[in-house]
């Protein structure tokens, strides 16, 4: 009793219960839409939308948004217009700088949105537009919330064949950025009801790996492997380099001067991307179609040329589709093999991970059923079914298979890093073959390392 009437008599409390009784502590609910939108505006935002964290569009995401904000109602998603002729220069040390610069001021914006709501007595905390993500989950899902989705089920666009939102106005020359707050908004935003993507295919002409095909399909791990080579996975592989070499002629002969001072430039001034062609040549928006419908041909010669011409080293993993591509689109390019940096430390993720690496052009022709059961560590069974360049992924086991694979988790895990490992774990019975196995060899080949 002594101790909680000290507390009531503490300057802090008293001020505090003063000023509560003088006036409300938040705003009162629901916010105004038409007031908020234009906070948001004032802050640096060029369009803004409203969704409620109950959206069936964002449902897989809502675990992860209340554990980042406990009792989050409303998602604002917001645009940043980027400068479109920075992005579209061959010259890739002017597209990175552009996105580095709206990427802050993206973060900034919402920042300021958070501070000014946060003044009223409202709770809101404002995500990374990109990076700092939560990298001890690496390699799984790392991210606080899925900006594309958000912005999607807010009317700031829709997806384009390249995997880019493509807003109405702006094109897909955006960044994007979520707030979340514990308030219900008085206006909530749709999604629009046509998608500003012409499928003029240009970004499937400009990809260097061949990761977005003219039907629709994405090859997740093409792009990553090159695009984001001095990020997280390809860092991590060039580490593995330097500890691997010898001495340092030996390492001049794995990793030439110019990545060695890229490497050294991205670290010490931010990670650079590799290519991000798709969104270079994309037309359209209404901000940015006028050219093109005036002069296809000169949008052709100006924009999407000088990328497909550029001589340029294309990261690769060995026996990928994306390898294969290089060869016989871009002669003049360069390839250079590299270790696949999307590895799985579990089987969980491995089973996430699978659509991600799947190379679909291996799989041409192919016809088996696989019945994997894991052991040890993780205990899972799962079907894994390739068909004719199509995967699929299903837990437990299902139809007859082709080839029963039981495996100790651990060595499992091992082998798919270290494929010599095989025999040494068939031999001690560590991983066990049901079946023909050149039908492991097939699969290894959709899943190169």
């Amino acid at each position: 009793m002594a101790r909680q009437n000290k507390l009531e008599d503490h300057p802090t409390v008293i001020q505090v219960r003063r000023r509560r009784d003088r006036e409300s502590a938040r705003p009162a609910e629901p916010l105004d839409a038409a007031w908020l939108r234009q906070l948001c505006l004032d802050a640096g935002a060029d369009d803004v939308g409203f969704v409620e964290i109950d959206r069936p569009e964002i449902a897989d995401q809502r675990a992860d948004l209340g554990a980042a904000l406990p009792g989050v109602r409303t998602l604002i998603s917001f645009v940043v217009r980027m400068n479109r002729e920075s992005i579209r220069t061959p010259a890739r040390s002017v597209a990175n700088l552009e996105f580095h610069h709206t990427g802050d001021h993206t973060n900034d914006v919402g920042r300021h949105i958070v501070a000014e709501l946060e003044a009223m007595g409202a709770r809101a905390l404002n995500p990374a537009m990109g990076f700092p993500m939560e990298m001890e989950k690496f390699p799984r899902k790392t991210w606080v919330v899925g900006h594309k989705p958000v912005a999607v089920a807010a009317g700031l666009g829709k997806m384009g064949i390249h995997r880019n939102v493509i807003h109405p106005r702006f094109g897909n020359f955006i960044l994007l950025g979520t707030v979340l707050i514990d308030a219900e908004i008085s206006d909530l935003s749709q999604p629009i009801e046509f998608n500003p993507c012409l499928e003029c295919k240009l970004c499937v002409t400009a990809c260097p790996t061949g990761a977005i095909a003219s039907d629709g399909h994405f090859n997740f791990s093409a792009c990553y492997t090159h695009n984001y080579r001095e990020f997280m996975g390809g860092f991590g592989d060039w580490a593995e380099q330097v500890a691997e070499s010898r001495n340092a002629d030996d390492y001049r002969s794995r990793v030439s001067d110019s990545e060695s001072a890229s490497m050294w430039q991205s670290l010490s001034f931010g990670a650079n991307y590799k290519a991000a062609y798709c969104m270079s040549v994309c037309p359209a928006g209404e901000d940015v179609i006028g050219p093109w419908l005036d002069d296809r041909r000169a949008h052709l010669t100006q924009v999407v040329r000088p990328l497909v011409d550029k001589e340029e080293t294309v990261y690769v993993v060995p026996g990928s589709d994306a390898e294969q591509h290089v060869a016989a689109r871009f002669p003049h390019k360069h390839t250079k093999q590299v270790a696949m940096s999307l590895r799985a430390n579990s089987i969980d993720g491995l089973v996430e991970g699978l659509p991600l690496i799947f190379q679909r052009e291996q799989a041409k022709g192919m016809s088996a059923t696989y019945h994997f059961t894991f052991t040890g560590d993780e205990s899972r069974q799962i079907t894994v079914t390739i068909r004719d360049r199509e995967l699929d992924v299903a837990d437990g086991h299902h139809g007859e298979p082709d080839l029963r694979i039981t495996a100790d988790t651990r060595t499992w895990l091992r082998f798919l890093s270290k494929p010599s490992l095989l025999a040494w774990a068939l031999v001690r019975r560590q991983i066990k073959l049901h079946g023909s196995p050149r039908l492991l060899r097939d699969f290894g080949r959709c899943f190169p390392s």
